[in-house]
């Protein structure tokens, strides 16, 4: 193929093969690092439910063999000639984005997560016609434009999460403002990007609710992320009881599930985001909405420049994703107990670790 004729460094990773949702390991070919590329040594990959999804073609657009990861972080090994931001030897971050048209009023703004051009560091297609491969690999070579760097009080495994997760749910809340110290934050489901929004919550001062299916989780969310209150989203009794009572909610939860009994729980003039992705659509009432003056909006990650910011925020006020490190030749265990939500609360691969399948 012509337009890949440069693609000629050889790589180790782990790639699906078929809808099972089990990774296999695989050799492929990365392109020789052009001027505007930094090639990437991957140090750590965070686990997402994304990659469950493109992994067994929830979605129905899984071009294989796919190689998933787009929680990515490492050192640099190489700079191209007109990189000036970045030098060997840097500590920095990839996380959704890996290329975008550059010219439209999305990309100008630095929200290249909204063009309509966008690539996704993993089943997209670059700009010289070749699918993309992420972090589930030895190393990964990319345009400078969608690096970040990783501030040196994070570390490299505690931070990969970030770059997905964390962004996920900075990004809404900047843009709603619900960094108000004293307001109340509902957090629907304690996962990955939950626990994430819980930790920037309690950073800036608002009172955190967890609403959650599973009563086992209100211990760990009071003693170790310091919830200031718990719903178990399956009472009546304690739905009822905190009805009216949130500004907003950050909803995460990646299943079909209703949202007119959690919309009652938001104020009038209160605002919901959905950053969860199911694969069914989800059941939205129009009566919560209307009785209560209520907002429902959705947030995919963010921009580039955004995720830098959150980043150093991150750096400021010291949060770091809670994470269990598996080894690659324990990849496929970890995506059957992510599968069942067995984690707290972030799978991490140590990819440069020797363990291999």
């Amino acid at each position: 193929m012509e337009a890949t004729a440069n693609h000629t460094q050889i790589v180790t990773g782990w790639a699906g093969k078929d809808s099972s949702g089990k990774v296999t390991p695989h050799v492929f070919k990365r392109r020789e690092n052009g001027p505007e590329d930094v090639t990437i040594k991957v140090q750590f990959c965070g686990m997402c439910h994304t990659d469950l999804h493109y992994l067994k073609n929830d979605w129905g657009i899984t071009m294989y063999p796919v190689v998933p990861g787009h929680e990515i972080t490492g050192i640099i090994t190489k700079v191209g000639l007109n990189v000036t931001n970045f030098k060997v030897g840097d500590r920095v971050g990839v996380g959704c984005i890996y290329a975008s048209c550059l010219n439209c009023e999305f990309c100008e703004a630095s929200e290249e997560n909204y063009c309509d051009q966008v690539q996704f560091t993993y089943n997209g297609i670059f700009w010289d016609g070749s699918i993309t491969y992420g972090g589930y690999s030895e190393m990964l070579v990319a345009n400078n434009r969608y690096v970040v760097r990783i501030p040196e009080s994070l570390p490299l495994d505690a931070a990969a999460p970030l770059l997905c997760a964390g962004i996920t749910v900075y990004s809404p809340m900047k843009h709603h403002n619900m960094f108000q110290a004293g307001k109340k934050l509902g957090v629907v489901g304690l996962g990955g990007l939950g626990h994430v929004a819980v930790k920037f919550g309690k950073a800036f001062g608002l009172h955190v609710t967890v609403i959650s299916t599973s009563p086992n989780k209100e211990k760990e969310a009071k003693e170790l992320l310091n919830v200031d209150g718990f719903i178990v989203s399956t009472d009546p009794k304690q739905m009822q009881a905190s009805s009216r009572s949130l500004d907003y909610i950050i909803d995460t939860v990646s299943a079909k599930h209703s949202l007119g009994p959690i919309l009652e729980l938001l104020k009038v003039n209160g605002k919901m985001v959905l950053v969860g992705a199911p694969d069914k659509p989800v059941d939205l009432p129009s009566f919560p909405l209307i009785f209560g003056k209520r907002t429902v909006s959705g947030s995919m990650t963010g921009g580039i420049k955004e995720t830098q910011e959150m980043l150093d925020v991150c750096a400021k006020h010291n949060i770091k994703c809670d994470i269990e490190i598996v080894t690659p030749d324990y990849i496929n265990d970890a995506l059957s107990r992510l599968a069942r939500n067995d984690v707290r609360y972030r799978f991490v691969i140590d990819i440069a670790s020797k363990s291999r399948l």
